[in-house]
């Protein structure tokens, strides 16, 4: 897919204006491609993606870019790509996800465009974002020796199962290719603030065991729900809401007056307050058969958010020691547990995505934390930038997932003006 009358100028300034005007006029076109990766069940789990990699590899070949696929298991594959622009320069690399989460509403499937809005799961979490970073290197990839450096697409599986066989294998097996200068990514993030850090997880389960009996014989067994119970509670009462340890230049940026105001206003009501705490979840329990029987056994799964700061491997231990003080087991999802990461806010990406939303959106995009991981993280831990512009995360997951048309539409229009601006430049490196 590319831009229509083209001019091949070799100003970027040029270009860019070119490029935005050509999104303008294929509207119709980008949304009814985005409406097709949506009524793709990618679903994870259990992760199969092999449908929606044949959606990309179709977008790709028919705009003549290269690609190869890399896959651990043969039904997550993951898609890379890399042209060269002949000239000196930096190496951007966008990255976006194909899985998606499970439905309750099988009408999401239909992806119909409904009072401004496409409904559809993965509108908002992330194939709004992945087409626009597909297109993205589809479009500029006629004009590459008019750019500086290099472009890297990566289009991952299993991101929403912590990414083991999707972005982390790619690193685990070709990080030379993975790494860059920069990346960009489309993840849900509103696009009225910048995300520049996000909290590390702790993802575990919890279980005691029992030989059970008649719910009337308590003084025979132990009850492991009631055991379970009282260590989740314990955690709940010792951890949630607990302030975090932050560094003091990532406070002062997490409390001004204008990052307060767009978390709450991207992501409800006391969001910049909870960028700043331990958060605990516990989202299954799970144990017994009827209420007049000691069951035989309980486990209970809980999700830990630890901020930038907070030492997430003293918290583990401690939970550690809390679990054998109950007598009950923990086991802690290793793929799904992981430390805080941070890009700088005021990097070269961050300043060149607010300068755009500006132009393009008419506001500014102070820098917020992200409540949600995303692979970015990969990135951000090797000191990489790594920056995230995609439309809003309110409804991802729920049974009205949705991107407005605008939103999709501007996600579009910032991935091009981010990258042309990024590679148009052969400055230092960000």
């Amino acid at each position: 897919m590319q831009a229509a009358g083209s001019t091949m100028t070799r100003d970027p300034a040029k270009l860019k204006a070119e490029l935005l005007q050509a999104v303008d006029a294929r509207r119709d076109e980008i949304l009814a491609l985005l409406q097709r990766f949506l009524r793709i069940k990618s679903v994870n789990p259990p992760g199969d993606t092999r449908e929606a990699a044949d959606f990309v590899r179709e977008l790709l070949d028919k705009a003549g870019v290269p690609h190869r696929t890399e896959a651990f298991t043969p039904e997550m594959p993951n898609i890379i790509g890399r042209w060269e622009t002949g000239n000196p320069g930096r190496h951007l690399v966008l990255n976006g996800h194909m899985d998606i989460f499970p439905v309750t509403n099988e009408k999401l499937w239909e992806a119909e465009i409904v009072d401004g809005k496409i409904m559809g799961r993965g509108a908002a979490d992330m194939k709004t974002g992945t087409l626009a970073s597909i297109l993205t290197y589809c479009w500029l990839y006629p004009y590459r020796g008019w750019l500086n450096g290099a472009l890297t697409l990566t289009v991952v599986s299993d991101e929403q199962s912590g990414g083991r066989y999707g972005t982390k294998f790619l690193f685990d097996n070709f990080e030379s290719e993975m790494v860059g200068d920069c990346c960009l990514n489309g993840e849900p993030s509103g696009l009225s603030n910048l995300r520049f850090t996000e909290k590390g997880t702790l993802r575990f389960s919890l279980s005691a065991k029992s030989i059970g009996g008649h719910g009337g014989y308590s003084h025979r067994a132990r009850n492991p729900i009631a055991d379970v119970s009282r260590l989740v509670n314990l955690i709940y009462d010792r951890y949630h809401l607990k302030l975090a340890t932050l560094p003091p230049e990532i406070d002062a940026v997490l409390t001004s007056p204008e990052t307060i105001a767009a978390a709450d206003h991207n992501l409800g009501k006391g969001a910049a307050d909870i960028a700043r705490r331990i958060t605990v979840n516990v989202g299954i329990m799970q144990g017994g058969q009827k209420a007049t029987q000691i069951p035989t056994h309980c486990i209970a799964h809980l999700d830990m958010r630890v901020p930038i700061g907070s030492d997430r491997d003293a918290i583990r231990a401690d939970l550690e020691a809390l679990a054998r003080e109950a007598d009950c087991e923990m086991v802690v999802n290793e793929d799904h547990s992981y430390p805080a990461s941070l890009t700088d806010p005021f990097s070269e990406m961050a300043n060149i995505l607010r300068g755009n939303i500006r132009d393009l959106l008419g506001h500014d995009a102070p820098p917020v934390s992200s409540l949600g991981g995303t692979d970015t993280r990969y990135w951000r831990w090797r000191g990489v930038p790594a920056l995230i512009c995609g439309p809003s995360p309110i409804s991802m997951g729920t049974d009205e997932e949705h991107a407005t048309l605008e939103e999709v539409i501007a996600v579009m229009k910032l991935h091009i003006a981010c990258a042309i601006d990024y590679l148009g430049s052969a400055g230092a490196k960000a």
